[in-house]
């Protein structure tokens, strides 16, 4: 069974669908033979042939379909309830990674904020603060994010996190990045500071930092920081299954 359900997510490159697929983080629900529903976070990704009730089950707010009569079902379950809009899946340059450039970002931080990697205080810091909660959500605890995430947050002095980038869900060899800055502190160069120290960080630990940008602003800034666009696609928002009461941030 495990092989099908692997089939039936074939090309879906994402680390979210992959962390899914290996069970190391989230779930995967098949519906017969033909059809899954793998659940991670604020995403759904519902693959094979479309299946009313998997609709139905879908419980995050962002649900991914993986062909044409899964969207039609979508909106046919769900009706105005089920908001259309486009993400953008990305992947690096064909000439990799520029280090000196993102390097460079890290060293661009206002005067008076400071980059540190997200460590015991920091995670719990975090999950009590609303704009930060996806840096960390997805792990099982504060021991779970330490082994397998990886991330780092900005702060104003010694103070509390203003910024971040993140594993939001992690597999083998890559991760899906998180960035997320507090509202009253973008647009001061903090997200593009710490999602190019994370992606350094990556590449140092031969890790993918997968890149899906909720929407144009979080396109720029991946472009910015060496990811080229590799095709648009329609998800959908389901406004009564936001989490945590909250709007996402940039990714």
């Amino acid at each position: 069974m495990e092989r099908k359900i692997d089939a039936l997510f074939a090309g879906w490159e994402s680390p979210m669908v992959r962390a899914c697929l290996q069970g190391t983080m989230g779930q995967v629900e098949a519906w017969g033979e033909d059809s899954a529903l793998a659940s991670i976070g604020d995403f759904c990704f519902l693959a094979g042939e479309p299946v009313r009730a998997l609709v139905e089950r879908a419980d995050a707010p962002i649900l991914v379909p993986g062909r044409e009569g899964w969207a039609r079902l979508i909106e046919d379950t769900l009706g105005e309830r089920a908001s259309p809009f486009t993400r953008y899946a990305t992947r690096r340059s064909p000439e990799g990674f520029d280090q000196g450039r993102l390097f460079s970002f890290t060293r661009t931080l206002p005067q008076g904020f400071y980059l540190r990697p997200i460590g015991r205080g920091f995670y719990f810091t975090l999950m009590e603060e609303e704009w930060a909660r996806d840096l960390c959500g997805c792990f099982e605890g504060e021991e779970d994010f330490r082994e397998r995430g990886l991330g780092f947050v900005v702060t104003q002095g010694g103070g509390l996190p203003v910024a971040g980038a993140s594993s939001y869900a992690a597999c083998d060899g890559a991760i899906e990045i998180e960035i997320d800055t507090r509202p009253d502190f973008r647009r001061l160069g903090l997200a593009s500071a710490c999602g190019a120290r994370l992606i350094l960080e990556c590449l140092a630990w031969e890790i993918y930092p997968g890149w899906d940008a909720h929407n144009q602003h979080s396109l720029a800034l991946a472009e910015k920081l060496g990811y080229q666009l590799d095709r648009p696609y329609t998800a959908y928002w389901v406004e009564d299954k936001v989490r945590y009461g909250r709007q996402l941030g940039i990714n």
